[in-house]
């Protein structure tokens, strides 16, 4: 009689009792050899589900069909399989309440970039306007151009997309309040607009010039943008959430969304623990780089310089299914070799015809770069410019935020101002950070979490409380819980516990 090709298994523990395991042990435990062939879901609290397989499950996955990818009434799109088969869907979309948010997070070669060209080809099949930042020079998913709404592929054009955004957002707002509408119909009047940020990071991290206004662009378009049928979605590959505009960013934008996590770093899963972002008391299988048992090989036994197992590209959780410990993978996507130039398998995904476009209603509103997409950026034409103002502050936006949303440096319509000296910003967006009025949430420069916390362990250790109530005396922006800062950069090895309650900053190497 053939054996089964997998064996699941229910375990529950007694009330009061959690589930934790490990995983290396289960698999020794089953008698297992490949780590890839054990599946474990958990309910984050005392019931768990092990399915061992003959095989890897997701090892052999079909490539991606055009029927998956247009969004059902429900709003979702079928984007891979499950390790039981089930289907692996991701919401585009929430019937009653509109734009979805979310992050997709991988190291390199986890797949991030095929994953966002399914999303993207599904975008176009469910007639879904997107605004693309491809912020690796266009490289990320090249396929994409001609087939999005608007492309950007430099940090300077992404801001003056989010800037558009936000624009978007907030006439819509006026819009739908005349309507007497708090909530989103998609095509009722106006298409979904999905705004991606593919390499976020670049734009994010510190040091970036654009960091406080890119990070306050996302939150507010992530905050308000629901409920007008704007949503936003960052790509990154990461490893510390300081990198990505910081904690309070991320949070505020994807506790809630629609969070894909790709093979992580153990610094990105640590951070995604503390911040909150997995479910409570989730626990996840580690992904690979390639599957297939671990191999010892004696130096004479060695027959060549082969790699055992098979890549893993695509596996992956969605954090905001219902099934988020539960091991995926996404469809297969493109060639099966290299190919030069655009790969015609990608493209043929896309599928025909021209993608949908923003209403017109929206058009005038949101800024000459909008109407400069797909060729170089000019916001020198100052007319145009106030004429956005002056839309926005008829729409009821005060001045100032009018003019800080309708273009870089730009002041509201009025007396010329007096004469500045040469230091003073211009209009001139080819130049990065030049004339950029800060958001109104922070100033430009504002010290991260991190630098806050090493300056304030510059005189020696101290325990949690008095180490948050230094932080919060220096003048810079409270911090109501700097426990998960404090985790990362003690995985970073930022910092260290010379005892119990303490925190130092790591002793100096010894000259012996």
């Amino acid at each position: 009689m053939r054996a089964p090709d997998f064996v699941e298994i229910e375990v529950a523990r007694r009330p009061g009792e959690l589930i934790t395991y490990n995983h290396a042990a289960l698999v020794s435990a089953l008698g297992g050899t490949d780590p890839a062939c054990v599946a474990v879901e958990t309910d984050g609290l005392s019931r768990a589900l092990i399915t061992a397989y003959r095989r890897p499950p997701l090892e052999n996955l079909r490539y991606a069909r055009p029927e998956d990818l247009v969004m059902d009434a429900d709003g979702y799109i079928t984007v891979g399989r499950h390790h039981d088969g089930a289907p692996a869907r991701m919401r585009l979309y929430e019937p009653g309440s509109g734009a979805q948010r979310g992050a997709l997070f991988g190291t390199t070669g986890a797949g991030k970039s095929r994953a966002l060209q399914l999303v993207l080809a599904a975008e176009k099949r469910s007639r879904i306007v997107s605004w693309l930042s491809d912020l690796k020079g266009g490289q990320s998913v090249p396929e994409a151009r001609g087939q999005v709404d608007w492309r950007a592929t430099t940090e300077q054009d992404a801001m003056m997309m989010l800037r558009a955004g936000l624009c978007l957002v907030m006439v819509r707002t006026e819009r739908y309040a005349r309507l007497g509408r708090s909530y989103f119909v998609i095509g009722d009047p106006d298409p979904l607009v999905s705004i991606r940020i593919d390499e976020a990071n670049r734009l994010l991290q510190e040091g970036s010039v654009y960091r406080d206004e890119a990070a306050f662009l996302i939150k507010e378009i992530g905050r308000l943008g629901r409920s007008v049928g704007v949503g936003i979605s960052i790509a990154a590959q990461a490893g510390h959430i300081e990198e990505l505009g910081g904690s309070d960013t991320l949070r505020a934008m994807l506790k809630e969304g629609d969070v894909v996590l790709l093979r992580w770093s153990s610094n990105m899963m640590a951070a995604l623990v503390s911040d909150g972002l997995l479910p409570l008391g989730a626990d996840l299988v580690p992904i690979p780089r390639r599957s297939g048992p671990p191999v010892l090989r004696s130096r004479f036994e060695r027959t060549g310089n082969e790699v055992p197992g098979t890549s893993t590209a695509g596996q992956a959780y969605l954090l905001g299914s219902p099934r988020p410990t539960a091991l995926m993978r996404f469809f297969r996507v493109g060639s099966p070799v290299p190919v030069n130039g655009l790969d015609p398998a990608i493209v043929d995904l896309y599928g025909p015809g021209e993608p949908a476009r923003l209403e017109a209603a929206s058009v005038d509103y949101v800024g000459p770069a909008y109407a400069a997409r797909g060729g170089p950026v000019t916001v020198h034409d100052t007319a145009a410019a106030f004429a956005v103002a002056e839309g926005l502050e008829d729409a009821g936006v005060d001045p100032a935020s009018a003019a800080y949303l309708a273009g870089p440096g730009l002041t509201p319509p009025g007396p010329a101002p007096a004469p500045t000296d040469p230091a003073t910003p211009t209009l001139d967006p080819t130049a990065p950070g030049a004339g950029l009025m800060p958001p109104p949430s922070k100033g430009k420069g504002a010290p991260s979490t991190r630098s806050r916390i090493l300056a304030a362990l510059a005189d020696g250790p101290l325990n949690k409380h008095d180490l948050q109530a230094k932080v919060n005396a220096d003048g810079g922006r409270q911090v109501r819980n700097i426990a998960p800062t404090l985790s990362e950069m003690k995985a970073h090895g930022e910092l260290e516990q010379p005892e119990r309650g303490l925190w130092a900053l790591p002793a100096a190497p010894s000259d012996d």
